[in-house]
């Protein structure tokens, strides 16, 4: 989690990644930090993200992505 943090940091440091629990559904991500984040998911753990995660179940908060890349970790 805490790698987790640090990309998405290092991507929106003007976001408190910690507390915000809506990135997508108040706008807080745009797609280009989508894409962004997907990419460096890829980089750091090895992780392929298709288009049927993208929904904003797994991008609202760094828990739901975690949780996303511990699931597709173990594909």
């Amino acid at each position: 989690m805490k790698k987790l943090l640090e990309i998405l940091s290092e991507i929106r440091p003007d976001v408190d990644f910690e507390n915000e629990k809506n990135l997508m559904d108040d706008g807080i991500l745009d797609s280009f930090d989508v894409v962004s984040i997907i990419s460096e998911l890829d980089d750091v753990f090895g992780i392929a993200v298709r288009v049927t995660e993208l929904g904003p179940v797994n991008f609202n908060s760094a828990e739901a992505l975690f949780e996303m890349i511990k699931r597709l970790k173990n594909k």
